[in-house]
């Protein structure tokens, strides 16, 4: 089942019910990306870790590795 057609399903039972209907899918995902976003900013600073720039100096490394010691 799909996510539309779950969301019709409650729908039509909320209805059905006399219940107030669930809201249409996608409608808080933004909002949950900046609370998780948030969250994990939190995590960082209490694990004493930098909490913004990290995913870019980890590109960046990726990007540009060091060049290695002659052994």
């Amino acid at each position: 089942m799909s996510i539309t057609q779950q969301y019709f399903l409650d729908v039509h039972r909320s209805q059905r019910l006399g219940e107030v209907p669930p809201p249409p899918p996608g409608t808080h995902d933004w909002r949950t990306v900046r609370e998780v976003r948030g969250y994990r900013q939190f995590r960082a600073v209490v694990a004493g870790r930098p909490a913004h720039g990290r995913l870019r100096r980890a590109l960046d490394r990726w990007r540009r590795p060091r060049a290695r010691a002659a052994c």
